[in-house]
């Protein structure tokens, strides 16, 4: 891949460590308070540089939507949908990607020391929290096991192995806990609920997003020197239910576009199993012009899904039509740079109105795997996919 004119590692080379990275990657990352005003420049530089690049390219505000994520962040590092919503551990761990990407390092750092200080015993967190405290005791597998994506995240861009380290046993308790929940067949039940019950319905979504975990929390276990082939076992088990026993999950809830494409988002189909999927249910989804629906039978865009459907186009290598894609909500944004939620169609209602950190993370994990801002940018590139089973058979 080259960025700023230069070749930039690969997954597994950023997952070496440090210390191997090329020189120029080091620079970058050890740029500390100047990170944000760098990659704002170099960002501004590439477009400079690459003027057949998309109005979205060049009319993102990095720094506005980092600025928005933080500034609804609480002082002990929880960071809630909006300003006196809630949070939820998968939506919190996406805004301390955001906020990475966008330089904010010591607040992403706080979002992550937040869910370590909150995890509880058996791995997992509560799926809903208020000012800290928990307004739903549901235990859900696909937002406890999250952690390890944001926690690997994080390294890809700042090069900390010592943050690595001291967050491992956290990320390997929330796995853990998952994988007690993975039935024989291979699908992991979604929850556990308040009052302590197993919920045997299992989530195609969720799964999908599972199986990434593990797959980045066996990278961090390799950077730093562990092992783990139960969870390997585990993941390939994973990978064989999503792909071939699609009846093992809850299809009431393929309205939903996620269910689309998120096998593909996280690296489970690749290849010509990927762009076949993509393009069967494309126009059930996709309103052209426009982005994705949240739910196939409902006139609402959301810039979370177009935004991920992005990323997902980016991972296969469809540069093109990623881009184009990410062009349609150009101009979906507030003056003050944030992100629309979605809107309604024909009306173009905007709904609903608040301003939510989460959406702003995915534009910019969709900014980034498309223009390639940070490190971490190939986090779900497909490309690499041999390299791992090189290393991690799965």
């Amino acid at each position: 891949m080259i960025l700023f004119g230069r070749e930039q590692p690969s997954f597994e080379q950023c997952c070496q460590g440090r210390d191997r990275l090329p020189l120029h990657v080091i620079r970058f990352h050890s740029m500390g308070k100047n990170l944000r005003n760098s990659i704002t420049y170099r960002f501004a530089a590439t477009m400079e540089t690459r003027p057949y690049l998309s109005k979205t390219a060049l009319s993102i505000d990095i720094q506005a939507l980092g600025r928005q994520i933080s500034e609804v962040q609480r002082r002990d590092g929880e960071i809630p949908w909006n300003p006196g919503g809630k949070t939820d551990p998968w939506d919190l761990v996406e805004s301390a990607m955001g906020l990475s990407i966008a330089g904010y390092l010591a607040e992403a750092r706080a979002a992550y020391d937040w869910m370590a200080n909150k995890q509880l015993p058996e791995g997992c967190w509560y799926t809903a929290y208020g000012k800290g405290i928990p307004e739903d005791k549901t235990k859900d597998a696909n937002m406890s096991t999250y952690i390890a994506a944001g926690v690997l995240h994080y390294y890809l861009i700042t090069g900390d192995k010592r943050f690595l380290l001291e967050m491992w046993e956290t990320v390997e308790k929330a796995i853990d806990f998952a994988l007690r929940l993975q039935a024989p067949g291979g699908e992991i039940h979604w929850a556990i609920s308040p009052e302590g019950e197993v919920d045997h319905m299992a989530l195609l979504t969720g799964s999908c997003s599972i199986y990434m975990s593990i797959r980045c929390a066996l990278a961090i276990g390799k950077v730093l020197g562990f092992s783990n082939r139960r969870w390997v076992s585990s993941q390939h088990l994973l990978g064989q239910a999503i792909r071939f026993k699609p009846y093992l999950f809850n299809m009431t809830k393929s309205r939903y576009a996620m269910d689309w494409f998120y096998p593909v988002l996280a690296g489970v189909l690749t290849g010509a199993a990927a762009k076949q999927r993509i393009d069967r249910f494309w126009k059930k989804y996709v309103v052209n012009d426009h982005g994705v629906r949240c739910v196939s039978d409902r006139p609402w865009i959301t810039v979370a899904e177009t935004c991920e459907l992005t990323m997902t186009l980016a991972a296969m290598g469809n540069r093109a039509l990623s881009e184009i894609v990410f062009n349609w909500i150009s101009d979906k944004r507030y003056e003050d740079g944030s992100y629309w939620c979605g809107y309604t169609l024909p009306d173009m209602t905007i709904w609903p109105e608040e301003k939510l950190t989460w959406t702003n993370a995915a534009v910019l994990l969709a900014a980034d795997a498309l223009y390639h801002l940070t490190p971490a940018s190939r986090l779900f590139y497909h490309g690499l996919r041999s390299e791992q089973k090189r290393d991690v058979p799965v």
